[in-house]
């Protein structure tokens, strides 16, 4: 029968397997998080990011624009509020401050500029299209329930968007139509993370 190990054992079995952080590691452990939280105070308040970010020695300012950067990319989406588009705006002009290569992230901006425009002015009539095709198709079909029920063709007035089959459907509709418009937004959010 085996020796039976407390979980302090095995931890310390596990630290010594993995051996002691480089250097590397223990400056993105400790100046990536203040990288993030300056990425935090820069999307509420208005403080100059490059000048905050000039405050730290030449090692640790790399980790702490990766910590930025991480959080702005993450703070970039689907501008479905005004207070969306804001952030947006904000992310990517600091995002554009902190990296080199201002040129790559330009491109890339305009690419997803134009997805971020498609969403507000052809996402927004989409949606109404469906939205509208959606409630027809429920009416009709609820219609036609009516009828096989009662064997009258009476038209009853019933307000489909109150039904949770509808409300549930329209949802599922919503996420699939938003996911296209994600994924690309997303691939180009992995292409800023990689500029230097």
């Amino acid at each position: 029968m085996g020796v039976i190990k407390s979980a302090a054992e095995i931890a310390k079995e596990k630290l010594a397997k993995i051996g002691e952080p480089t250097e590397e590691e223990r400056f993105k452990w400790k100046y990536g998080p203040e990288g993030e939280k300056l990425a935090a105070l820069y999307l509420k308040e208005d403080i100059n990011l490059a000048n905050e970010v000039k405050k730290y020695d030449d090692k640790a300012k790399k980790f702490i624009a990766a910590g930025v950067n991480d959080i702005l990319i993450r703070n970039i989406g689907l501008p479905r509020t005004e207070a969306a588009r804001k952030t947006n705006k904000k992310a990517m002009d600091g995002i554009k401050v902190l990296k080199n290569d201002k040129t790559a992230v330009e491109n890339i901006y305009s690419r997803m500029r134009h997805v971020l425009d498609h969403y507000v002015q052809e996402g927004a009539k989409q949606k109404k299209q469906a939205y509208e095709s959606l409630k027809a198709e429920f009416e009709q079909k609820l219609q036609a329930a009516i009828r096989k029920q009662t064997g009258t063709n009476a038209r009853m007035r019933i307000d489909v968007e109150k039904q949770p089959q509808f409300q549930e459907e329209w949802q599922r509709m919503q996420a699939q139509m938003e996911t296209q418009y994600e994924n690309l937004l997303d691939d180009y959010k992995k292409e800023l993370a990689a500029i230097n």
